[in-house]
């Protein structure tokens, strides 16, 4: 999951970015609106977690900025009125959450918009006897716990999420990876490689020559 957070809070912003990559998300963060705005007009998030009081462009109009696609808004703010919290839904945020919170809180709400992408993503994602669970971060074959790295299993979950669809390395690398990852290395071609070690045979991650790679759509399970 590919996660921004705008904040002009910079000891917050980058304490709740720690916290949701040590949750296996990819995390950019911006520290006003101008930053947030450049940054989703070049990116495409899974989420954005918004505080709607910021500096330069305001969390109100990035959040009318961002509304309509398939990215979700969760809206952060000191005040807590139910005033408050209508206004920021009706400017189209799909959540709102007043500050101070409980860090777990807001982990299970960002995961809950994560699983309202277009198409709609199951909680519990299956192919064949890989079973992997985005809330619990594990992922099993033939009820055997495999012992993936963050980046693995972000590039699984992007793969089986997609329904049979191939995905290809850029996307992978925008999904997993945060702003920082170098598009020019080999590194999603060394994760994959890693990650198939670790499923084991059958294999199930196909490569599309020239296009990505993907997992089957119903893939017979092993017995």
């Amino acid at each position: 999951m590919r996660v921004l957070i705008v904040e002009d809070e910079q000891a917050l912003a980058d304490a709740l970015a720690r916290g949701l990559r040590r949750e296996g998300m990819a995390v950019d963060v911006a520290y006003d609106g101008d930053e947030g705005s450049e940054k989703v007009g070049v990116t495409r998030y899974d989420v954005v977690v918004l505080d709607r009081d910021l500096p330069g462009r305001s969390g109100d109009d990035l959040c009318a900025e961002i509304v309509g696609g398939v990215t979700r808004v969760i809206m952060l703010t000191a005040s807590g009125t139910l005033r408050d919290k209508v206004e920021g839904l009706a400017l189209g945020a799909d959540d709102y959450l007043p500050k101070p919170f409980d860090f777990p809180e807001l982990v299970a709400r960002v995961r809950a918009l994560g699983r309202r992408a277009t198409p709609a993503v199951p909680p519990v994602l299956r192919s064949g006897d890989v079973v992997l669970d985005p809330a619990k971060r594990t992922v099993t074959r033939r009820e055997t716990t495999l012992e993936l790295t963050r980046k693995e299993f972000g590039v699984l979950e992007v793969l089986m999420a997609a329904g049979g669809a191939v995905v290809s390395s850029e996307e992978l690398l925008e999904r997993v990876w945060d702003e920082n990852a170098d598009p020019f290395t080999t590194t999603v071609r060394v994760t994959v490689m890693t990650l198939r070690k670790k499923l084991g045979e059958p294999g199930i991650i196909d490569t599309v020559v020239g296009s990505g790679y993907r997992v089957p759509a119903g893939t017979p399970a092993t017995v």
